[in-house]
């Protein structure tokens, strides 16, 4: 909920500095509520993972052959269809919980933006016992058609996915 706060702060905030820039709101002003919209989505696309629904991740992704993937349970997968693999595998796993995004750094250069946060949350053991969650992340996105869609997930490892997708991984 913390993030959540964050995020919309962040909005907030560029809202009402937008004033003081000039008449309109610079493209820059403009592209980083855009990624911060995008990190928004990715994280509820994340958390509907969880519940066993791989399809938001559709939404946010770029479907791209250059789009890649270096998730919680090791591994590199490059190429959209790969990185679809793997989520749908990942929502499979049913992991229940909840992560979202804090300490959330968002930089925007042209087409190009990183989001480097910390992912904090849980999911759960087969047994529904929580399973905590804190690791550090960054998101690349890339402007597609006027639109903000991931093309980089890079995270640390968690211990308990450690070797689950790093055997799909493997060329």
């Amino acid at each position: 909920m913390r993030a959540t706060k964050m995020l919309l702060s962040t909005t907030l905030l560029l809202a009402l500095a937008a004033p003081c820039l000039g008449d309109r709101p610079s493209a820059a002003s403009n592209d980083a509520e855009a990624v911060g919209q995008a990190t928004t989505e990715f994280y509820q696309g994340l958390n509907a993972l969880f519940t066993g629904d791989a399809s938001p991740m559709n939404q946010v992704w770029s479907h791209a052959d250059d789009v890649t993937y270096m998730g919680p349970g090791g591994g590199i997968l490059i190429g959209w269809e790969r990185v679809r693999d793997i989520w749908e595998s990942q929502a499979a796993l049913k992991l229940g919980g909840e992560v979202l995004p804090d300490e959330v750094s968002v930089t925007v250069g042209g087409d190009l933006a990183i989001v480097y946060c910390r992912e904090v949350g849980n999911n759960l053991d087969a047994d529904g016992r929580p399973l905590q969650v804190s690791i550090r992340a960054t998101n690349v996105f890339r402007k597609e058609n006027g639109e903000w869609k991931m093309i980089g997930h890079h995270t640390d490892l968690l211990p308990f996915l450690d070797g689950q997708s790093a055997a799909t991984a493997s060329n």
